[in-house]
């Protein structure tokens, strides 16, 4: 017998709301989630600050994505952590033999994951103007910023439950999520693409958060958007479905 929806949308919230309490019961992971990326902003904004060419920007300025990025990442390995635990420990094996939508566990470490990121970038934004940075956008521009960057954490939360489900330990787990910590520095989070030797720079070009970036950097600083905007839009709705789809077809088989 099938469950309803509201039945599904229950066990969800459930889900959601146990995820959530296991992370206030470890605050140390946002405070880590958190500082890290704020030691990134002090040590590239005031010891690199000097010698990095970034044309007519403040270096503060134009590093801020790439540093949100970083805390999103930092944020999302928890996610990965929590969901290889929840798989290799038995807990899943419960959940099973109760009546529980199968995709409530999976959206539940998602949702909770999200609030995890979405509050360390909230910290990075309000901490960042202490070390120099100045956005310039208007109300229209910032709505666009909180929307990308819920659809980001999303997206990158999804990718982190999908490396917990298909890890066969928490040290794995964490592994697999490498490619996120590296990623923003092989883009323009940090140097503009045009300065990177000619290798470097087409990868950066065409990866997936070069246009990410370059969105959050347009919008809080009132810059020309392009087709930045959409392209970031069009990756994260296709690496969420990918994600979501191929988590749920482990979860299944597991």
């Amino acid at each position: 017998m099938k469950k309803s929806n509201k039945n599904m949308l229950l066990d969800t919230w459930v889900m959601f709301k146990r995820c959530l309490i296991i992370s206030l019961r470890n605050p140390e992971t946002l405070l880590t989630a958190t500082l890290i990326p704020f030691c990134l902003i002090l040590l590239f904004g005031t010891v690199f600050g000097g010698i990095s060419n970034v044309g007519d920007y403040n270096y503060i300025d134009f590093i801020v994505p790439g540093i949100i990025f970083q805390s999103i990442a930092q944020a999302s390995q928890y996610s990965a952590m929590n969901v290889t635990a929840d798989m290799t420990k038995g807990i899943i094996n419960r959940f099973r033999c109760m009546s529980i939508s199968k995709s409530a566990v999976l959206i539940g470490h998602t949702g909770a994951g999200v609030i995890r990121g979405i509050i360390s970038n909230a910290v990075i934004v309000v901490t960042a103007p202490i070390l120099g940075f100045r956005p310039q956008a208007g109300l229209v521009d910032w709505i666009w910023v909180i929307a990308l960057l819920l659809l980001i954490n999303i997206t990158f939360t999804l990718i982190a439950v999908l490396c917990g489900t298909i890890s066969k330990s928490v040290e794995g787990a964490t592994g697999l999520l490498f490619p996120l910590f590296i990623l923003p520095f092989l883009s323009s989070g940090f140097a503009p693409v045009d300065t990177m030797p000619n290798g470097i720079g087409w990868f950066s070009s065409i990866q997936p958060m070069t246009p990410m970036i370059d969105s959050l950097r347009a919008l809080t600083l009132d810059l020309p958007l392009g087709n930045s905007l959409w392209l970031a839009l069009a990756w994260c709705i296709v690496l969420s479905i990918a994600s979501f789809a191929v988590s749920m077809r482990t979860y299944n088989r597991k």
